[in-house]
């Protein structure tokens, strides 16, 4: 990306959009970035000028990443330069606004409206409660951001805009509880495809149901089905694609799943009737795991059945709640499809952005941008 000419682009390009590598900024992270900013900020205001004080400022960087947030801005600048863009969409994680907020300043110095502000891609129909910072900038209207579709709360028609409905959980989108489908189940050892293993801590428990095992594949009309059914517990699913299946299995109580974000002591927890809190990948304890508890305590003396292991999410379902097609052709071993599935931009939410500026309508259910 610091290394590609932009003179194939001048004059030729309608729209610009940005999405920088945040491994430097993420809360998974060391977040390195937030040191580094001033200089990032130099650079801008350098690159915003026609001056490239990239490589001084990289050798000052605690992170190498870091710089590369003001590489938008080396493409703006030479794309104004001939037949400017109409408009650009900007995306990256909460703490990079300020940054966003001086790029906002140069755009409109070049005549520019622009918006930036901090979107929750729940507010759009995700099942995940993804907060990114947004920028939104556009030569022929006026710049604001996407009217919400969802809400914490389903709330009323009002005076002041439609109804909108209550936040897309994961349950809804995987569709799972909308048929009687088993409870998860987990066979040991990765697969010959590399990666990471696919669950945590080198468990090799099998879970089980009281009938065979057989593999789960979200069918395309009823993944991201926003039926409004909720279960208590995952459907039973295969497992990453290079995973092998289990063997036939014996009873398990009933169990009530939650989605845990990753491995450290403060990650998020969400039932299944919740949407999931942000996901990211790439890291060992970035593992994201479905967790159980019993749904019903036991009565009277009988004993608290044993708690499964936890469960790694499959690249599968890790899409669906990106809002990705359930089928969607993730590439190469698990740990890189978990990258891929972790550093997108969940495709509705990118719709709901792109839409105006493409003279596209969208529906909260429409994926024709995702496709």
């Amino acid at each position: 990306m610091a290394m590609y000419p932009t003179w194939p682009f001048i004059g030729r390009t309608r729209g610009l959009i940005a999405s920088p590598p945040c491994q430097a900024w993420s809360m998974a992270g060391k977040r390195l970035g937030l040191i580094d900013q001033p200089l990032v900020h130099q650079a801008v205001a350098d690159l915003a000028s026609g001056r490239d004080s990239r490589e001084r400022l990289l050798n000052a960087c605690r992170d190498e990443r870091s710089l590369l947030a003001a590489e938008p801005m080396r493409y703006l600048h030479a794309l104004n330069s001939v037949g400017r863009p109409e408009w650009v969409a900007m995306e990256e994680v909460p703490d990079v606004l300020p940054l966003w907020r001086q790029y906002a300043a140069v755009l409109r110095r070049w005549g520019f409206s622009v918006w930036t502000g901090i979107l929750n891609a729940a507010d759009y129909g995700v099942p995940q409660t993804r907060r990114r910072a947004i920028l939104l900038a556009s030569r022929v209207r006026t710049a604001q951001p996407p009217p919400p579709t969802h809400a914490k709360s389903e709330e009323p028609e009002g005076l002041f805009g439609p109804a909108r409905t209550r936040w897309v959980s994961m349950a809804q989108a995987l569709g799972w509880g909308a048929t009687d489908r088993p409870v998860p189940t987990v066979c040991a050892g990765g697969g010959p495809g590399g990666g990471a293993e696919p669950f945590p801590s080198g468990s090799r428990k099998a879970l089980s149901t009281a009938r065979d095992r057989g593999t789960w594949t979200p069918h395309p009309d009823t993944a991201l089905q926003h039926s409004g059914q909720e279960g208590t517990k995952p459907a039973d699913r295969h497992s990453a694609q290079d995973e092998q299946p289990a063997d036939r299995c014996l009873p398990e109580p009933d169990w009530s799943w939650s989605l845990r974000s990753n491995n450290q002591a403060h990650a998020t927890v969400r039932p299944l009737s919740e949407p999931a809190g942000t996901l990211f990948f790439g890291h060992r304890s970035n593992e994201c795991t479905w967790v159980a508890e019993p749904a019903a305590q036991p009565a009277g003396d009988a004993v608290s059945p044993a708690v499964p292991a936890p469960i790694r999410i499959t690249a599968q379902e890790a899409g669906v709640l990106q809002t990705f097609p359930a089928g969607y052709p993730w590439a190469g071993n698990k740990g890189q499809q978990f990258s891929q599935i972790g550093n997108a931009v969940p495709p509705l939410l990118a719709g709901h952005l792109l839409a105006p500026h493409l003279g596209v309508p969208l529906n909260p259910d429409d994926f024709t941008l995702a496709a």
